[in-house]
């Protein structure tokens, strides 16, 4: 039935088509109604033949001087064709003939912006918007929610959105649309207000349901999020979205075996996507598995191969497993990517540092202090290296410049003294550990931690317990 509909079509425009020229030539007496005319213009134009449309359109309005409609199709062509001016004017003129034609309100909205007079654009749709009702009235909020867009007025985007809503709630485009707007424009709670209305009224909307917790979610209220998830999958169990979310609220919860589940719902119901086989290997690494967190970590790598920092994860579990050959193979793979990244840099210090590898490892620590001379886990770094190498007078000038550039930091102070007293310089390290346990006793530790066997020496002794006797006091 179709096809056979589809032959009359044809045979009915190849006769119109046969008219139209008789009609041009002078041939034989011709006459075309307006909606062939109508029908004539839209042929050509849907085949892009601009100028045979335009003709039509002229013809069409010679024959029928006070078609509107007609007018408006040849405004819609002049806009086509750029002409901005020529296309109001024509407009204006079938103002006079039909002000109630919707297409002219569009039409001239789209000239106006394209002569970059958006106050007109506005001024033209508000008072439209009086005048129609109904589809109409939602057709003209859209064309308004887009020129407010293009005004960057987008408070007032959400604003015609929200309308629509009030007066058609199951509008889906609005619905899409007005998720996207919430987040941008951050009023959540306007949104909050207007979904539950929708809800109250049509409780099986699942992008109600969805745009309600996508609300939650940006005022961090993600227990109430992952809820209206929920309703919305339990309606549509196929929605790939709202599993999407509830994996990111979930995440934010530090539930990370439940944002497993939902994420791997969300591979199940849409494309594999990098993003999402990262945020899994997420979950998996703060779980502690890092042979299944390096598992997604490496199928995200596949689709994504030039984000290097999937490598750099990958690193770190093996770091966490203390796998330093392996670690170094992914930063290197990282590096040739982002060879500069102060994180990258720091890692690969540390598994060199592990590998007894010191000037290499001193090497990226370096690097790090560089890019960031205000970073204490760079100095930090440098100064533990160049210390378990043994290079103390190197690590105590290093110290010293730490001190100065982090303007007086303890950590520092304690690290200036260790390498004095490995300098056999203990009068001075004494000194200067007095200075740094005055400022952070908390930090000794770390002082400890450089050098254990430092607690074999009287002096140092001696000063922790007085420091504990006047805590104590």
């Amino acid at each position: 039935m179709g096809e056979n509909q589809y032959r009359e079509d044809r045979e009915e425009m190849r006769e119109l088509l046969r008219q139209y020229e008789n009609l041009k030539s002078g041939r034989q007496p011709s006459f075309l109604e307006e909606d062939a005319f109508e029908r004539i213009i839209d042929h050509f134009d849907e085949k892009d033949e601009l100028q045979k449309a335009m003709e039509a359109a002229e013809i069409g309005i010679e024959q029928f001087p006070y078609s509107s409609v007609l007018m408006i199709k040849k405004a819609d062509l002049l806009l086509a064709a750029r002409k901005y001016a020529d296309a109001l004017e024509i407009l204006e003129r079938a103002e006079l003939f039909d002000s109630n034609d919707i297409n002219l309100f569009i039409l001239k909205t789209d000239a106006y912006l394209a002569l970059d007079q958006q106050a007109k654009a506005v001024e033209l749709l508000e008072t439209a918007l009086q005048q129609f009702e109904g589809d109409e009235r939602i057709e003209l909020l859209f064309e308004l929610a887009d020129v407010y867009d293009d005004y960057e007025e987008f408070d007032k985007v959400f604003d015609c959105l929200k309308l629509i809503l009030e007066d058609e709630p199951n509008n889906e485009e609005a619905l899409y649309k007005i998720c996207f707007w919430t987040d941008f424009t951050g009023r959540n709670e306007e949104s909050i207000t207007l979904h539950h209305n929708i809800i109250n009224e049509f409780p099986y909307n699942e992008l109600a349901w969805f745009n309600l917790g996508a609300a939650y979610q940006g005022l961090k209220l993600y227990e109430k999020a992952i809820d209206a998830y929920l309703y919305a999958t339990t309606i549509d169990e196929k929605f790939d979205y709202a599993y999407r979310n509830m994996g990111d609220a979930y995440l934010r919860l530090r539930k990370y075996k439940e944002a497993i589940e939902v994420l791997e719902k969300v591979l199940e119901l849409s494309r594999p996507e990098d993003v999402i086989y990262e945020a899994i290997g997420h979950c998996f690494h703060k779980l502690g598995n890092f042979a299944q967190a390096r598992f997604h970590y490496r199928k995200a790598s596949h689709l994504n191969p030039e984000d290097s920092k999937l490598y750099y994860k990958m690193a770190l579990t093996y770091i966490n497993e203390e796998q330093w050959e392996s670690a170094v193979k992914q930063l290197e793979a990282a590096m040739k990517i982002q060879k500069m990244l102060p994180e990258y840099n720091l890692a690969m210090g540390e598994c060199k540092m592990q590998l007894s590898q010191y000037k290499e490892a001193i090497q990226y620590f370096g690097n790090v202090v560089r890019s960031r001379p205000k970073s204490v886990a760079g100095w930090e770094a440098l100064i533990r290296c160049l210390y378990t190498a043994e290079f103390f007078e190197e690590a105590k000038e290093q110290s010293l410049a730490a001190i100065k550039v982090t303007e007086g930091k303890p950590l520092f102070i304690f690290y200036y003294s260790a390498c004095l007293f490995a300098l056999k310089k203990s009068k001075e390290a004494i000194v200067q550990l007095e200075k740094a346990m005055t400022l952070s006793p908390r930090q000794l530790k770390k002082f400890i931690d450089l050098n254990p066997s430092i607690l074999q020496n009287p002096l140092v002794v001696d000063l922790i317990g007085r420091f504990k006797k006047q805590r104590k006091s």
